[in-house]
């Protein structure tokens, strides 16, 4: 058809009408461009950075396929975030998990990669409903008794509200060990607490006990997921509520106070006896040091008694004459010490002589 055109001495557009150029002249109008040429042209061009130069027919298609390999081969690379982990399927099945960066797997569709958030950190209730879960905002938490109420160790009901947090570890056997994370998870927390709950008294449970049992929990739980190989990892179980079950609260609530007030009348005993024991303890220790003290005292004048005696003896048995007049002299002196005395020479006269009243001069003096 071009060819034809050409024959008749035109474009394959044709000329004006007239046989002249579009502006009423003589001349024939510009020349339109050919397109054979220019696919020619291409060709030619794209040849030159083929083996052999422009011959060969098949060529052009060999570049176009291998253009298109290059391209193929890299929609391999993929970037992994810092807060993602890549997970390597072949032909849907799991290879291998990739760390964060630049990586590369065999182009689709022999390998595809998923990327999941591996470092959100995902929480479940137990026990509870917030309202996170229920949709309200009106700060109404719904209370869930099949799942909160536990049998405790010693007999009794507990009403306990817990959470448990975690995290993606291995995202291969998260994606692709268990069918439902969340359900699992949540399973597994409610076995390990109730495990816990019968192991344990109900008073630790509502006062002191609750962060062994948040620790003890969390050990149970991970083991569990463990033995699952479910590439999660638990963070933390936190206690958000232990009370008794809502029939008996008020007589649980009474029965603490009167322990309550049994541990401040038994402290305020204890006060008592710390402050009056070790004073009695304080005059006993010194009833003991006085006795000690009268009685070494008395063991010694009596020692010392017996030794002037023994010492007076042997005087005794040397000079006994002396010895006698001494003691009689010593027993006198003693005995008339203080008593007012009046002596009298029975060799004088009538045996009255006149005398001078020393003891008298001696009371008027004082």
């Amino acid at each position: 058809m071009v060819d034809d055109f050409r024959g008749r001495g035109g474009s394959p557009w044709g000329s004006p009408p007239g046989g002249g150029s579009g502006n009423g002249s003589g001349r024939r109008g510009p020349t339109p461009p050919n397109i054979d040429e220019l696919i020619k042209n291409l060709q030619d061009k794209i040849n030159k950075f083929l083996p052999g130069g422009a011959s060969g027919g098949g060529k052009p298609i060999i570049f176009g396929l291998t253009i298109l390999v290059i391209v193929w081969a890299l929609s391999g690379l993929y970037r992994v975030l810092p807060d993602e982990q890549g997970v390597v399927l072949r032909f849907g099945k799991f290879v291998s998990t990739t760390q964060p960066g630049l990586n590369y797997h065999i182009p689709f569709p022999v390998e595809s990669v998923l990327t999941p958030k591996v470092t959100k950190v995902n929480r479940i209730d137990i026990g509870f409903r917030s309202e996170r879960d229920t949709g309200f905002t009106s700060g109404v938490v719904a209370d869930v008794p099949e799942e909160s109420l536990m049998l405790t160790g010693d007999e009794n009901i507990v009403n306990i509200d817990f959470s448990v947090f975690w995290v993606i570890k291995d995202a291969g056997n998260f994606l692709f060990k268990i069918q439902d994370p969340e359900g699992t998870v949540k399973a597994a927390a409610e076995t390990a607490m109730r495990e816990v709950i019968a192991r344990s008294d109900i008073q630790p449970i509502l006062t002191e006990g609750r962060s062994q049992i948040e620790i003890d929990a969390s050990e149970i739980i991970q083991n569990i997921l463990d033995e699952y190989q479910s590439g999660i990892q638990i963070t933390q179980v936190q206690t958000q509520k232990a009370d008794p079950p809502d029939q008996v609260i008020d007589a649980f609530r009474d029965v603490q106070a009167a322990r309550a007030d049994m541990e401040r009348s038994k402290n305020e005993a204890e006060a008592y006896a710390n402050d009056v024991i070790p004073r009695a303890r304080g005059e006993a220790e010194k009833i003991l040091q006085a006795a000690e003290a009268y009685k070494k005292e008395v063991v010694a004048k009596a020692e010392g008694e017996a030794s002037r005696f023994t010492a007076i003896f042997n005087e005794y048995k040397n000079a006994k004459q002396v010895t006698q007049e001494r003691m009689y002299l010593e027993t006198m002196e003693k005995v008339l010490a203080d008593i007012d005395k009046v002596i009298i020479e029975k060799n004088a006269g009538s045996g009255v002589v006149p005398y001078l009243p020393l003891p008298e001069l001696k009371k008027k003096t004082n």
